[in-house]
């Protein structure tokens, strides 16, 4: 189905909205892209690798993320001492087509594979920006290593979001860093469990499932430490 889904959109509908650029070379593009779900766009590499300019692939970035393919999630800034990481993330807004083009057919390949963690961290940064509608949605990034994965802006409101696939998430430094440099209300740690408890003083493990319920789901009020 994915097969020909993709097929039908690059070789019928693009060209029916007026973008005339090759099929097969944006089927190259999106195949190659999908290895940089959940990373940090350079376009140096992808250009290099298709034989076409810089801009020629960030044309091909743009078209797909016109048509609400591909996100590019762009980098949060604050005024830091710190260097803060500029270039956008990307993730595909599909995770069935982002695992069709990764070749991941079953539940077996997807929890083996490389990618495993950053298909869930875009599945939750999606279903959270569908969900809250927030009037910003970021992601922050140092050189030094600290970072949080989804910074939202929501009725004045400054909150953060982890994606984390695993059973038990921890308080991690980053967390720590992002609260305080960045002064966020809360952050969220979105996990695939099913209870919600404490990480620390404003930051809670949130189950999946609570990203349904919005702001109420994932950032009430108060969070208890």
């Amino acid at each position: 189905m994915e097969k020909e889904f993709h097929e039908t959109f690059l070789e019928r509908d693009l060209p029916q909205w007026g973008i005339g650029t090759p099929a097969t070379a944006l089927l190259r593009f999106w195949t190659m892209l999908a290895h940089y779900h959940g990373q940090m766009w350079n376009a140096a590499d992808p250009a290099r690798s298709l034989g076409v300019s810089e801009p020629t692939v960030r044309r091909y970035l743009d078209i797909l993320s016109g048509v609400f393919m591909v996100r590019q999630l762009l980098p949060w800034h604050a005024n830091l001492k710190k260097r803060q990481v500029k270039a956008p993330k990307i993730y595909f807004r599909d995770t069935g087509l982002l695992h069709y083009l990764l070749g991941i057919r079953s539940e077996k390949d997807l929890l083996g594979h490389p990618k495993s963690g950053a298909s869930w961290e875009g599945y939750v940064i999606e279903e959270t920006i569908k969900a809250i509608e927030p009037e910003e949605a970021c992601y922050w990034a140092t050189h030094g290593g600290a970072e949080i994965d989804l910074v939202l802006v929501k009725d004045g409101r400054l909150l953060g979001v982890e994606c984390k696939r695993m059973d038990a998430p921890r308080m991690t430094p980053s967390m720590g860093t992002a609260l305080q440099d960045l002064k966020l209300e809360q952050i969220a740690v979105v996990y695939p469990g099913t209870k919600r408890y404490s990480l620390g003083e404003r930051v809670a493990a949130v189950p999946l499932e609570a990203v349904a319920e919005g702001m109420k789901g994932l950032f009430p009020k108060k969070v208890r430490a």
